[in-house]
């Protein structure tokens, strides 16, 4: 099953009825992408089919995976421009049964105290038992060494749990996740835990956020927030999530901060900013739903980049139709970040600085 078919059979079918009802007949076909016809640019998407990106920079390179469903893929590429270019490798296969083995979702690649570690969303093909899980590689390269399974990331009350991500801030390491409250599939949260290790959870959960305003609930059943990533710039700590469901053209992503100084496991040291949401659709350009995203710096560290997916065409869901693309993005005179909207699929735009 691919990343994120989690909504119940019901919603489902009230969506498609909904759609035939009132749209007609949606053409689902990708646009025809032109080559680039200026030196030094390139055209989203990066990668045809590629949902819940995650990028890490490398020194000079960039290691990106993203879901597959079934396995754990790492591409190694100097230039993110042309990552459907850079070499592949699949790192880690799950077992043929057991409560990791099935609906393998966004792997997120983290270099600590000189080690590899993959989180990663896993089942048994059920999606209610839905956990995170570690993968550990002690080798300095991680295409080289042994990818060792560390278990299920024993995280605190044992709900259901997707997207998690890891961070460190001020010295200590902290995890954060999309969960349940109980052990019904109500309403995914946003939650924070501190990590002793690794794949040590060491202190209770704690709330940071619920899917309360329109654009988060977005009429969707259940509710949703999920895909946290951090960013950290000067004195703030930014945490970005998508919400609205994946299901949904509404899928957009939004933003909470902190200041640097203060406890990130004290829901109260955190605020939304009154601008979210800060990245939606654009229709006119072939961007559908546009989430669940990730942070790299270009090769001369002089520029950011979100890296997101998006749907080529409307209503087309949590599949595989979802691309992956990026752009750059700009800061504010208060420090924060400026998205713009997700760009035109047959825009050409300047590659990274230094690539």
């Amino acid at each position: 099953m691919f990343r994120k078919y989690r909504c119940i059979f019901i919603v489902s079918c009230a969506v498609s009825l909904f759609v035939s009802c009132s749209s007609g007949q949606i053409n689902n076909e990708s646009p025809k992408i032109d080559p680039p016809t200026k030196p030094n640019t390139f055209k989203n998407p990066i990668m045809i089919s590629g949902a819940d990106p995650w990028v890490y920079k490398n020194g000079n390179e960039y290691l990106v995976t993203f879901t597959t469903g079934d396995n754990i893929t790492l591409i190694r590429t100097e230039k993110m421009s042309e990552l459907k270019n850079g070499t592949k490798k699949i790192i880690w296969t799950p077992p043929s049964s057991g409560f990791n083995s099935k609906e393998i979702w966004a792997p997120e690649l983290h270099k600590i105290n000189g080690k590899w570690y993959v989180y990663y969303a896993a089942s048994d093909g059920d999606n209610k038992n839905h956990k995170m899980w570690v993968l550990e590689n002690t080798s300095q390269d991680p295409f080289q060494g042994m990818w060792i399974d560390k278990g299920e990331l024993k995280l605190p009350d044992d709900k259901w749990a997707i997207d998690g991500t890891h961070i460190e801030i001020n010295n200590e390491y902290y995890f954060a996740w999309s969960g349940w409250a109980g052990d019904t599939n109500v309403s995914q949260n946003l939650y924070i835990a501190k990590l002793e290790t690794p794949f040590k959870v060491s202190t209770e959960r704690v709330c940071l956020l619920k899917p309360i305003e329109p654009w988060e609930t977005n009429n969707t059943n259940p509710l949703v927030l999920e895909a946290p990533q951090f960013l950290i710039k000067d004195n703030k700590i930014f945490l970005f999530y998508s919400a609205g469901g994946c299901w949904t053209d509404g899928y957009s992503i939004g933003m909470i901060s902190m200041d640097a100084s203060k406890n990130p496991l004290d829901v109260n040291s955190w605020s939304r900013t009154k601008n979210n949401p800060l990245f939606t659709s654009n229709t006119t350009g072939n961007s559908f739903g546009p989430g669940h995203n990730s942070f790299f710096k270009s090769l001369n560290g002089k520029e950011d980049w979100i890296l997101y997916h998006a749907n080529p065409q409307p209503e087309q869901g949590c599949g595989e139709n979802r691309s992956m693309r990026m752009q750059q993005f700009t800061w504010d005179n208060n420090g924060f970040p400026v998205f713009g909207i997700p760009e035109h699929l047959n825009k050409e735009i300047n590659i990274p600085a230094g690539e």
